[in-house]
């Protein structure tokens, strides 16, 4: 695996540098990949890919996190105007508890990167390494924060999962998915203790089962899908 040598990485670096030092050695372009709901209970898992334009410089990109709402969105709405190349694939409730979040996470970063529109020449993850790549990659602890395309992918899954999120809070009025995004926190867990879970919610998960009889019916999102459009439009995984 070819990985940038430590001497093109300086502790001054910025959120471009890693991209730009592999760039250098001829590995471009640099695709960044990251998620959101991993750790939620209810909703889909998405994950995002983006390559960004060899000149862009976004403003307010960082780790989604730490951003909030409303600087989130500008920060998508720049990176289409950018021509950012990004894809997004998601996996619903009744796949994740067939197949486990850990290989649909893994997977959702290897169909990502697949689908975006130029083949990368190199491939950063967050967090840790990706086997089954389709070029070189390296996983970057907290790589929203060091590197640009990993955090402009943490804003696109991120905002992609809220939208889906606030979107099954209408058909789910009593759960507040558009309030917490379907995580533990304790109104959640109040809901779903007065209310049981609904078609939406991770039932192989130990808090939603709890509660659970019956295992309900697939939700919308069950299955790997891919997210186009405005990012609330889907389409059937080829």
């Amino acid at each position: 695996m070819i990985r940038p040598t430590r001497s093109r990485m300086r502790r001054d670096s910025d959120l471009y540098s890693l991209e730009a030092a592999l760039g250098r050695r001829g590995l471009g372009p640099v695709a960044g990949v990251d998620e959101a709901g991993r750790g939620a209970c209810a909703g889909p898992l998405v994950v995002a890919a983006v390559i960004l334009p060899p000149s862009a410089r976004v403003s307010e990109l960082g780790d989604s996190k730490l951003l909030t709402e409303g600087a989130r969105e500008r920060v998508l709405e720049r990176l289409r105007r950018s021509a950012a190349d990004i894809a997004v694939v998601a996996y619903g409730p009744a796949e994740i508890d067939l197949r486990g979040v850990g290989v649909c996470n893994l997977e959702g970063m290897r169909a990502a990167v697949a689908r975006l529109a130029s083949r990368p020449g190199y491939v950063l993850t967050d967090g840790f390494p990706v086997a089954g790549m389709p070029v070189a990659s390296l996983g970057v602890v907290k790589g929203d924060r060091t590197a640009a395309c990993v955090a402009a992918a943490g804003v696109v899954a991120k905002v992609t999962r809220d939208r889906l999120m606030a979107e099954l809070d209408g058909r789910y009025p009593h759960y507040g998915f558009a309030e917490h995004k379907g995580y533990g926190t304790p109104a959640h867990a109040a809901a779903l203790a007065e209310r049981g879970p609904c078609e939406e919610h991770r039932m192989s998960y130990a808090n939603v089962a709890e509660h659970s009889g019956a295992r309900p019916a697939a939700g919308r999102f069950g299955g790997g899908r891919t997210i186009v459009g405005e990012a609330v439009e889907m389409k059937e995984q080829c």
